[in-house]
């Protein structure tokens, strides 16, 4: 189905989620691990909820705040405000790879808050000085290791997909703001460093993680949101470069993610979505790295990346993706947070539930397809 026939169902269901995402409370599977599991239950509150600082908000507030670059709502914005207005009142988690994540939307709020300008630049260069770093420099995916962020889980010599979204994005946007090149550079240089040890050039996908110790890529899997974490963050990071990156460095980041963005079409489930294991039909429907994929597609195309071709494709994404809607704005059929499996078991059986990012993807994807149309 055309994205113009869906554009009443896209508007209507937009303002459900972002209103779900608000109020998104506690995991109710969380309390079913509390005696089995305590930290995967902590950990599982601290993901489904929009009120802690860590990786699931900064992707929620991301995905509000690119809603309200394409539509004004005095509401939602007056609720950013008052998140990080909150936020820098107490105490901050640990610095690590996912609680950088709500700092990529702060970015346009710190002109407004000499704390926040203080805060964002010296976290760019906790970044480029003292976050652990793997052979040649990567960074590595250090992680919150409890619910409310005061410990750390280290992650040696392991690079892992999603830090280009939690971290990398967040250096460039600051580079490019106060004119410093080193953090340019350093974004470039760990958005190929990334491509090289974790795209797969037979397939074009993308693998979970890679760890230097072992130096493999753990069980090898390619996981449906690992992969989409690449395809959302591509267009978004050679938009912010403009014409500032080298065209032949921009030819190869583009040349990667069109590859991959055809490997995952051929992929693509029947209803429109992706299996959390791309390439095993066995494995269930995902619907958050199915918005982050098509969030990407749409992007990717709107931004000249990707011809039309793609189109198809990303419009039965989004039917696919609007069918995952409940009556109450609930994105359903959206995995729980995913560390790297050794095997195909390890990420079918992640756990399914109401999720922030799971929300807040869903509202990139949308926001996307709406200025899809606008275009047109």
């Amino acid at each position: 189905m055309s994205l113009k026939n869906q554009e009443q169902e896209i508007r209507s269901k937009l303002n459900q989620i972002i209103d779900k995402l608000l109020h998104l409370g506690e995991n109710v599977q969380s309390k079913e691990l509390e005696k089995s599991n305590p930290l995967l239950a902590e950990l599982n509150r601290r993901d489904s909820g929009i009120e802690i600082w860590d990786w699931p908000q900064g992707v929620g507030l991301y995905g509000l705040h690119k809603f309200l670059s394409f539509e004004e709502n005095k509401d939602y914005r007056a609720f950013l405000e008052n998140w990080y207005a909150s936020h820098f009142a107490g105490a901050l988690p640990l610095r690590n790879i996912n609680t950088t994540a709500p700092l990529l939307t702060m970015v346009d709020f710190i002109d407004e808050n000499p704390g926040y300008r203080k805060l964002a630049i010296s976290w760019a260069d906790w970044l480029i000085h003292d976050l652990p770093k793997t052979e040649e420099g990567g960074f590595q995916h250090v992680t919150s290791g409890s619910g409310d962020g005061r410990s750390l889980i280290l992650n040696e010599q392991q690079l892992w997909v999603d830090t280009l979204f939690m971290a990398v994005l967040f250096l460039n946007r600051m580079g490019q703001k106060y004119d410093r090149q080193d953090w340019v550079d350093e974004s470039i240089h760990q958005m190929l460093m990334h491509i090289k040890y974790l795209c797969d050039p037979h397939t074009g996908l993308f693998y979970h993680g890679w760890t230097f110790k072992e130096r493999n890529h753990f069980g090898g899997i390619f996981w449906c949101r690992g992969d989409s974490w690449f395809t959302l963050v591509v267009p978004e990071f050679l938009e912010q470069c403009g014409e500032t990156l080298a065209p032949s460095i921009r030819r190869y980041i583009s040349d990667t993610f069109r590859a991959q963005v055809r490997a995952l079409s051929a992929l693509q489930a029947p209803d429109g979505l992706w299996h959390t294991i791309l390439d095993d039909p066995e494995s269930y429907e995902e619907t958050s790295g199915t918005a982050a994929i098509a969030a990407g597609i749409l992007h990717g195309i709107r931004t000249g990346i990707l011809d039309n071709s793609f189109l198809p494709c990303a419009e039965k994404a989004i039917e696919g993706i609007l069918n995952q809607i409940d009556a109450d704005g609930t994105v359903l059929n959206v995995s729980a947070g995913t560390a790297i499996g050794m095997n195909a078991e390890h990420y079918k059986n992640i756990a399914i539930a109401p999720m922030a990012y799971g929300q807040s993807l869903t509202i990139l994807a949308l926001v996307e397809a709406l200025w899809a149309l606008k275009v047109k």
